[in-house]
């Protein structure tokens, strides 16, 4: 018999079962992947750690988070710098003067303001109805049609004109000449891939593979005393009020016999005519110098059940149909819920960890 059985050894899950396993309580991790790790499974390609659910970069200005990953690995100094390719003309992200140079030639960050207003008083959106007239509000229509529209479009399936303006709530946009796309304080790709974290999270716990909860659910649910379930909360309740709504990917990967393709780790496809949204070049997270290498492209697409969620669709519809599922969440004593899918709610990887510690604190503290 165990304390807890944990469905899915993502990090939500490979966190709790560590920190219960240190409290000397007995865990079976269970995953209806072939893997564990979750999103953030890197799989060795020519000796390279591919990411095979797209990018994963770690950063947090938590130092105690900080200190947490760094327990059980080595980070090194990857500082995420993407760059935009719109039709063959290279831009940095996030939006900076480096990026307001090449749009215009302007050097100061005072001619670039001038510009961004200029642009958005001839835009004159007073009141945003949609993201295209929220973006173009916020950044003038410049950056907006260059590095903006494309991308969004593709990633969410549908014209900006009938995306809400919500989705956009403000945009990064920076007067210094700095390329570095997160603001926080720690940040890095862990030395030997994600897997060196995950494994030793799980040293102490029994782990299942290839396990699909709902095909044995009867069972499994009486091998241990409580639950602490990461998947899709609607799935949990066998769908009753109806399937929460997400976006997914598809991923492309190729080896290719050159040591260098794109000189980045992400390059995103802003235009509208590429089908992808961007191409990973793996061997950079890690500072490679092997003499082959392996891109993976990344196509959004519309999700299906049995397809993989990776973005919830935080509308007011889908919202309110979680609100449901919540209630019902909430009243379980005996089943543990979290992680971006039992939450339904997109999350950083910082973020997931500081909510299952703080789920171990309420659960250990009582």
């Amino acid at each position: 018999m165990y304390d807890y059985l944990i469905v899915g050894a993502g990090l939500f899950g490979s966190v709790f079962a560590h920190e219960a396993s240190r409290r000397g309580k007995k865990c079976l991790v269970i995953d209806k992947r072939d893997h564990i790790g979750g999103n953030i499974y890197t799989e060795k390609i020519e000796d390279i750690n591919v990411h095979k659910y797209g990018a994963h970069i770690f950063h947090t200005n938590n130092k105690e988070i900080w200190d947490y990953v760094n327990q059980f690995v080595e980070f090194n100094r990857y500082t995420n710098s993407p760059i935009a390719n719109y039709n063959g003309e290279i831009y940095n992200l996030p939006f900076n003067m480096n990026t307001f140079n090449k749009l215009w030639g302007v050097v100061t960050p005072k001619e670039a303001k001038e510009k961004i207003e200029e642009q958005k008083r001839e835009a004159g959106i007073t009141k945003p109805r949609n993201l295209e007239e929220q973006a173009i509000s916020l950044v003038g229509t410049d950056i907006y049609e260059k590095l903006i529209k494309g991308y969004t479009e593709k990633q969410w399936g549908r014209p900006a004109t009938e995306l809400p303006a919500f989705i956009i709530k403000r945009l990064p946009v920076r007067f210094t000449y700095d390329n570095n796309y997160f603001n926080d304080r720690y940040q890095g790709i862990p030395i030997g891939g994600y897997n060196v974290i995950i494994e030793r999270m799980l040293e102490n716990c029994d782990v299942q593979l290839e396990t699909d909860f709902f095909a044995e659910r009867e069972q499994l649910e009486k091998e241990a005393n409580k639950i602490v379930y990461t998947g899709m909360v609607d799935e949990f309740y066998n769908f009753k009020f109806g399937v929460l709504e997400y976006r997914s990917l598809k991923f492309e990967n190729k080896i290719l016999e050159t040591d260098n393709y794109q000189g980045n780790a992400v390059v995103n496809y802003t235009d509208s005519q590429t089908p992808y949204t961007r191409v990973i070049e793996h061997k950079h997270f890690e500072f490679g110098t092997q003499d082959k290498t392996v891109i993976t492209r990344e196509y959004p697409k519309e999700w299906k059940k049995g397809d993989e969620p990776y973005y919830p669709i935080n509308n007011e519809k889908n919202n309110q149909l979680f609100r449901k599922y919540k209630e019902l969440a909430d009243q379980e004593e005996n089943v543990i819920f979290g992680g971006r899918l039992a939450n339904y709610k997109y999350y950083d990887m910082h973020q997931v960890i500081g909510a299952a510690l703080t789920k171990v604190k309420e659960e250990f503290n009582k």
